[in-house]
């Protein structure tokens, strides 16, 4: 069995943001997100159970989606991506804004989706959350960023915590 050709299922690159009860904010990359329904529209993400942000996710049932754009810094997908929550502020010295229910966001995507946690599913791993979409804002028309684009454009790496990863 060659699970390589896992890779080639389409994704785009997104950042998923959330708050714990204290208010503390926390974000990070994540590339399975799909629509699952339009009325009323619902969102449904996998986030891997190690990760910060499954927490404040589980905690708060909320979190919001910023979809990347093709120009998106390599280097903030590494914050993003290769760094926890649990050691550093991702967004100390970024320019962010946060959502009417506190969730932050970069204006350097092409927008965002907030949603509030409607179902939760333990698949080991990841935690499968479906959200009903209860804010979003178009922020910007460029072209969004794909889990190829990042791989074979920019170059990007492989996170332990990705849906897909497969130590070899």
């Amino acid at each position: 069995m060659n699970l390589k050709i896992l890779e080639k299922i389409s994704y785009g690159m997104y950042i998923i943001s959330s708050k714990n009860n204290s208010n503390k904010i926390n974000a990070q990359i994540a590339n399975a997100v799909i629509q699952i329904t339009s009325r009323p529209p619902k969102i449904a993400i996998a986030i891997n159970n190690n990760n910060l942000t499954c927490d404040f996710i589980k905690e708060t049932d909320l979190f919001c989606i910023s979809i990347l754009p093709e120009n998106f810094p390599l280097k903030m997908i590494g914050l993003f991506g290769f760094r926890s929550g649990r050691e550093i502020n991702k967004f100390e010295n970024l320019n962010y804004k946060l959502t009417a229910n506190g969730l932050p966001y970069l204006a350097e995507t092409l927008g965002f989706i907030e949603c509030k946690v409607i179902n939760k599913i333990n698949e080991g791993t990841h935690t499968l959350f479906t959200g009903e979409v209860i804010d979003c804002e178009f922020l910007n028309d460029a072209s969004p960023m794909t889990y190829s684009y990042y791989h074979e454009i920019k170059r990007g790496g492989n996170s332990k915590n990705a849906p897909h990863y497969n130590k070899e």
